[in-house]
């Protein structure tokens, strides 16, 4: 039978009061509160009883190293309670059975100490599989700091042991506490509490233990080697013997000390001790009627003087267990250790670089970085989530230099961002020894299976394994995907039941009758609670109030809610549902969108906590009742099963560079109608990690004008951080397209203006430079100009870039080699984002949240695009007018709007002029928590092209190797 959840959180726990004992709650049945001695016959070896000593050892000396013990480690609690009050050490004792009788002497030295005790009682018979399983959740437990086993000896085993954490294994028995201990690192580990006492009674009881002879009869476990380590560091003559040895006699008579290990239950004849020996009998705990019927024949002393001393040993070992979890909850300096790159000329493919490099295991990379072992879920061997109790744990920790990578308006040559992003922070890392982490977003598995490809960087600047993190990684977008489709199918199915059944009929499906009653889940009081129903029985409700509840009266024509799924395909665009038999005809017509522009992968993206992102989803608006109310996920009563999907989701994943140093990817939202950029919690979690003086190199969608503003309106606003510096990444080809130079075709040579110096074009290109760094100077952050360099760029259009970057406002303008060169190819563009850090920021937002919907869609457009004004259509001013009315007009604008120019013409490239912005529709992520209107037409579907990435991807089934991935 395995212990209930219920039977572990109702055993917390024996508070401890400095004046004396503490009250004791009324434990469930088969539990007891307080700790106490086992009463197992043949207890574990660790709690270790001396029998008999020599009758001139006083009494009031042991009380005195007890009382002694008792204090100092009263004293080191109550510091560690000044250095953080809300500590409150606890030591678990797992027994089994109710029978505590004799753990009386450890409840009372708890209470001495001010420790708190959780007792666990295990069935009488139990599994070693139960036992392993509660003591891995003792160890995941934070507010555990030491573990005593109250078991019989066969229950013991090396694996049982082994499964309790150091740091908690206050009774020193795991391999590790004991190696420790032999290997001389006192420091590091437990030494049991039973092998201390023994030595201590020993010291006591003579003045100089050094040359004595100690006889150790029934060598056993770890207690044994223990005692038997300890006492030659006291200078004594170990000896071991066995009951069954035909010379123990003769070995017993030439000790000055036997040691009883094991059968200890067995006594010595008196003739066979030499005068002045001390007897101690270290075996199994006995009941006090067994232990005087062993002992008849030997002078005993009172049981209660060592044992005493070893649970004040004990107690001492929880808060030092306590102290060491509370320094290990401190920031830990960083100790990375970064991989060699061996670049090649020319460069491999990015799927053979990746190859190239063994990736660091991820535990060992989380270790280097400051990341403790229980903050960390591995998915394999080079991926993990990390746990948010991090943020929890470095509070106090001092936030690093916030960097965003943003770029010029992107064209088909490609910009690099990622790659720029990633030879940045490596370059950081591996060559300027500076902390520095990478957060990206997650690849969408529509682009890398259609015509983009995937987004793990490229050259000698990747995120490795890449494969790995452009495939599935660890499930996240799929969680979207179920949390996302889970909404729709509640939506369709409440609107085929409220249109086919009666009020009473739905109401009492709604609210069952199970075994006679009836009640009211949480989410449909918290429903009432907004209706305005204050009434928690189902069986007082009116009946107009049950037809108030029970019918959301969504209209199919106002459902705004999509469908979704991580692929490009076209021919979901537009689709028809509900055509079956069984829908009653209850069709209509619907969409889907690609998994990465469904609302639950923005809130992921801008949520802080398991409870914001609840909430969140909660107030996802999914269409309108008929009488023009809006209808969200509280309503439809599915928010807390959403939460469950997405618990998983909402942690950060853990990945590494080329070159060994820190990544986190984290949410992928839709740069177009979302935000673009990857989640306020890996951006928060990794400004812990680095400290105060190291450097976080976050990335926004396509250019400035879309991706950088979103970051500062939307997720700085969410986040409440402020950036340090932009980077902006340009490139001399896309500047000649942006100069006037031709388009290009996919697969197609290209043009020789791409290829040969042409400073003309370039010069004219810059014109889209120049405005993505004004548009940065209108926020106040400093801007450092990174432009990646091709082989066909020459000096002359290099230097020409940089110096009209410079001459623009840029702090800086540096040429980077990190596709060809890792991270030595962008030490330049380190040095001046490190010098560009320093400056005076003067981060400011671009509207005021209580500026009306047009004005701050006018702003927008005016400021950043450079249109001359803005063209509402009727539906778009009328949706202004909705939102405007039911309390959303204060939220931030997220414009939904082509990437591929400044303006909503895709083939206006350069700095378009006036020009009026239509906006023909406006919309609304409640969840999310911004307003988006449409720019002219906006697919959030892609198509695939007539010649795919995925005809060149295959799998070889001997191997397992992905070929053709990029």
């Amino acid at each position: 039978m395995r212990p209930s959840a219920l039977l572990r959180s109702a055993c917390r726990h024996l508070s401890a009061a400095a004046s004396g004992h503490a009250a004791r709650p009324t434990p469930p049945p088969g539990c007891r509160l307080p700790a106490r001695r086992s009463s197992s016959t043949g207890g574990p070896a660790s709690e270790a009883t001396p029998k008999l000593s020599r009758q001139n050892a006083e009494g009031p000396a042991y009380e005195h190293a007890t009382s002694e013990i008792v204090r100092r480690s009263r004293e080191d609690l109550a510091s560690l309670h000044e250095q953080h009050p809300g500590i409150q050490p606890v030591l678990a004792i797992v027994q089994a059975g109710e029978d505590d009788a004799l753990l009386e002497i450890n409840k009372k030295m708890a209470v001495k100490v001010g420790l708190n005790v959780m007792q666990i009682c295990l069935p009488s018979e139990f599994t070693e599989d139960e036992l392993v399983e509660e003591l891995l959740r003792l160890n995941g437990d934070p507010g555990v700091h030491g573990v005593f086993l109250h078991l019989p000896p066969s229950s013991l085993s090396s694996r049982v042991l082994n499964s309790i954490q150091p740091e908690k294994d206050v009774d020193g028995r795991s391999d590790v506490n004991v190696g420790r201990l032999v290997c001389g690192g006192l420091t590091a580990g437990f030494t049991p509490p039973a092998a201390s006492a023994v030595v201590e009674f020993l010291a006591r009881h003579d003045t100089c233990l050094e040359g004595k002879t100690v006889l150790m009869i029934g060598w056993e476990g770890p207690l044994g080697v223990a005692l038997q380590c300890l006492m030659q560091k006291n200078g004594m003559l170990v000896l071991n013997s066995q009951w069954s040895s035909a010379n123990l006699q003769n070995q017993v008579m030439q000790a000055d000390v036997a040691v009883l290990v094991g059968d200890a239950h067995r006594g010595l004849p008196p003739m066979w001790l030499k005068s002045g020996a001390t007897v101690i009998n270290c075996g199994p705990v006995l009941k006090p009627e067994v232990a005087a019927e062993g002992l008849k024949d030997m002078e005993a002393r009172p049981l209660s003087e060592i044992e005493s001393l070893t649970a004040a040993l004990r107690m001492q070992n929880v808060v030092r267990s306590s102290s060491l979890w509370v320094r290990q909850q401190q920031y830990l300096p960083w100790k990375l250790r970064t991989l060699k790159l061996q670049p090649l000329s020319p460069v491999p493919s990015d799927i053979e670089i990746s190859r190239s490099q063994t990736p660091k295991a991820i535990d060992q990379l989380a270790q280097e970085i400051g990341l403790l072992p229980e903050e960390l879920e591995a998915y394999g061997r080079t991926k993990a989530k990390v746990r948010l109790s991090l943020l929890d744990r470095l509070k106090e920790q001092p936030d690093g230099k916030y960097v965003l990578v943003a770029g010029i308006t992107p064209t088909p040559l490609g910009e690099g961002k990622s790659t720029v992003t990633i030879g940045l922070v490596q370059a950081l890392s591996a060559h300027l020894k500076l902390n520095s982490v990478a957060c990206l977003r997650q690849p969408s598995q529509g682009p890398t299976f259609g015509v983009k490809g995937g987004a793990a960087g490229g050259g000698y600047a990747q995120v490795i394994p890449m494969e790995e993190f452009n495939l599935h990684l660890t499930g996240d977008i799929h969680a979207i995907t179920a949390a996302n489709n889970l909404v729709a199918a509640a939506i369709d199915a409440r609107i085929l039941h409220e249109s086919t059944q009666s009020d009473k009929a739905l109401y009492n499906r709604l609210v069952p009758s199970v075994n006679g009653m009836r009640r009211f889940s949480p989410i449909q009081l918290a429903r009432l609670h907004r209706l305005g129903i204050s009434k928690s029985d189902p069986g007082a409700l009116t009946p107009e109030e049950a037809k108030t509840f029970v019918r959301l009266d969504l209209d199919p024509e106002k459902v705004t809610w999509q469908r979704v799924i991580d692929t490009n395909d076209r021919f979901l665009r537009k689709i028809t549902v509900g055509q079956a038999n069984t829908e009653k005809g209850h069709s209509r017509q619907t969409q889907f969108d690609i998994a990465v522009a469904s609302e639950i992968m923005a809130i992921l993206a801008l949520s802080d906590g398991l409870a914001d992102m609840k909430q969140r989803l909660g107030r996802m608006v999914v269409g309108s009742s008929r009488s023009g109310q809006p209808v969200t996920a509280d309503d439809l009563g599915v928010t807390g099963a959403l939460a469950v999907l997405m618990k998983d989701a909402i942690k950060p994943t853990l990945m590494q560079t080329l070159e060994g140093t820190p990544v986190f990817v984290h949410a992928g939202p839709f740069a177009n109608i979302a935000h673009g950029n990857s989640s306020v919690l890996a951006d928060k979690l990794a400004l812990k990690l680095v400290g105060e003086d190291g450097y976080v190199v976050t990335e926004a969608g396509f250019g400035a004008d879309i991706g950088m503003e979103k970051f500062f309106n939307i997720k700085c606003r969410a986040s409440g951080l402020k950036p340090n510096v932009v980077v902006l990444v340009a490139t001399v080809r896309a500047l000649k397209m942006h100069g006037g130079g031709p388009n290009v075709s996919a697969g197609a040579p290209l043009p020789k203006e791409y290829i040969m110096e042409n400073l003309k074009l370039v010069a004219d290109g810059c014109s889209n430079l120049k405005k993505q760094i004004q548009i940065a100077h209108l926020f106040g952050v400093p801007v450092v100009v990174a432009l990646n360099v091709f082989q066909t760029d020459t000096q002359a259009e290099i230097d020409l870039v940089c110096r009209i970057a410079e001459k623009t406002g840029a702090t800086a303008a540096v040429p980077c080699h990190h596709w060809s060169r890792g991270g030595r190819g962008s030490v330049d563009l380190a040095h001046a984002v490190k010098e560009a850090a320093r400056q005076k920021n003067n981060f400011q937002f671009l509207y005021d949240l209580q500026m009306p919907i047009h004005e701050k869609i006018r702003t927008i457009a005016q400021k950043v695009y450079g249109a001359e004004d803005i063209d509402l259509s009727p539906e778009a001013q009328a949706k202004i007018e909705y939102y405007t009315q039911q309390g959303y007009n204060t939220l931030p604008i997220c414009m939904a709007k082509t990437h591929l120019s400044l303006s909503h013409m895709p083939e206006k490239k350069g700095v378009p002029t006036g020009f009026v912005l239509p906006i023909r529709d406006v919309r609304a992520s409640i969840g999310a928590g911004f307003i988006y209107p449409l720019v002219g037409s906006m697919s959030t579907m892609p198509g695939l092209p007539t010649r795919p990435c995925f005809y060149d991807i295959d799998l070889d089934p001997v191997t397992e190797e992905i070929t053709g991935l990029f």
